[in-house]
């Protein structure tokens, strides 16, 4: 074979393995996707918001009088009985402080209660020797009488006029009385709250007791000082007997029902928690959401049904998460909600059919967060895009991920 076959031997092969080349790099390949089979199982529709624990019955101990409240002792989770725990004691208030013009004023009172307390006291001196003499004389006149030196009309004149000196001192000691009173009123607006202090043995004050059985949730005023008749102290309540308040908005409170199962999760233990909704409240309120729109609610309230010992832990305000269960079932045909897209008014997925994608027009039932029950146009056992693209149509040849 001489030099110029052997070139065009040569270049011939190298123009083969180029345009195969390029005819291997221009042939389409597969479009690469996420694929899931269709499959039945357990399906549960819910409606999921944030919920709080709370105690169905808080009491609140308040101020039944308005006096000094001494230093509450108790502290949040202190166990209490009813009857038998001091929880608070009230005390009266000390007297306000005088003026210079009004402390002067009180002054001269007392100079003047002091001065009628003596003149009380000279009068009720003279009612005595007054009724001495009296007494004296009526016995000279009964011994005149005895002798008919005197009239019996005379004696009878000077026993009634002993009468009423009899009467003239007890109204002097009356009256005594009434102006030590007076005086002793005077000199007690002229005592000093640090008087008070010092003279106060004992106190004598209102003790407040707990109510009923249970634990201190909460102390709304702990210090000591000066409260008015009404005012909170602690809040009591038996954290033991909790229920759980949710706030839905109100198209999803139309569908809960007493009696629905749901599912306390997030709330910090082991596991989810089994409740079942006792009310729905049929008052709505307006909210303002983190994002600032008025959302119109309705408080719906649960009762744990799972044993006490698994949610022991939970006390009074904790955050929870409640999916209320509006609808389950156990054997459903479901897909991925992310494989659903609308063509037109319905719903359709992308289905592998001989390594290409097909648009499958599907009949949905109930979705949930992540999944939606297929009531025709799937069988179990095929296999659909979870994810689908731009790039994926119908007829695009297609390949799962984990199977390049």
């Amino acid at each position: 074979m001489n030099a110029q076959k052997k070139r065009t031997l040569l270049w011939s092969a190298i123009g083969f393995l180029v345009l195969t080349g390029l005819l291997i790099s221009l042939r389409p390949r597969p479009l690469p996707v996420d694929l899931t089979r269709v499959e039945s199982g357990p399906l549960e529709w819910t409606v999921r918001d944030e919920g709080q624990t709370r105690v169905v019955d808080v009491f609140v101990l308040s101020a039944p009088i308005t006096g000094r409240l001494r230093r509450i002792e108790v502290e949040p989770g202190d166990p209490v009985k009813r009857g038998q725990t001091v929880i608070a004691e009230i005390e009266p208030t000390d007297p306000d402080l005088l003026d210079p013009r009004s402390e002067a004023e009180a002054r001269a009172q007392l100079s003047a209660a002091d001065s009628a307390a003596a003149l009380a006291r000279a009068e009720l001196e003279k009612a005595r020797a007054e009724l001495e003499f009296a007494r004296s004389e009526i016995d000279r006149s009964r011994e005149l009488a005895r002798d008919g030196t005197l009239s019996r009309r005379d004696l009878e004149e000077a026993e009634t006029e002993l009468k009423g000196h009899v009467a003239a001192l007890a109204a002097a000691q009356a009256n005594v009385q009434v102006r030590e009173y007076e005086l002793k009123r005077v000199r007690a607006q002229l005592l000093t709250p640090e008087e008070l202090q010092r003279n106060r043995a004992s106190c004598s004050c209102v003790v407040l007791s707990s109510p009923v059985d249970g634990r201190i949730l909460r102390v709304l005023r702990e210090s000591e000082g000066v409260v008015t008749a009404g005012t909170g102290l602690v809040e009591i309540g038996d954290p033991v007997d909790l229920e759980i308040v949710v706030d839905l908005l109100s198209m999803d409170a139309v569908r809960v029902e007493p009696g629905q199962p749901a599912w306390i999760r997030n709330w910090g233990g082991r596991g989810d928690l089994e409740a079942r909704v006792r009310r729905v409240e049929p008052f709505g309120f307006t909210k303002v959401s983190a994002l600032g729109i008025e959302e119109q609610r309705v408080n719906v309230v649960l009762d744990l049904v799972s044993p006490t010992e698994a949610w022991a832990r939970l006390g009074h305000g904790y955050q929870v998460d409640v999916d209320i269960v509006l609808w389950a079932a156990d054997d459903v045909l479901k897909v991925p909600l992310t494989a659903l897209f609308r063509k037109g008014t319905a719903w359709a997925v992308f289905v592998r059919e001989n390594g290409d994608a097909a648009v499958r027009t599907v009949e949905v039932g109930h979705r949930t967060a992540s999944e939606a029950e297929i009531l025709d146009g799937l069988a179990a056992g095929e296999e659909v895009v979870v994810y689908p693209s731009e790039g994926v149509a119908e007829g695009v040849s297609i390949v799962g991920r984990n199977e390049r």
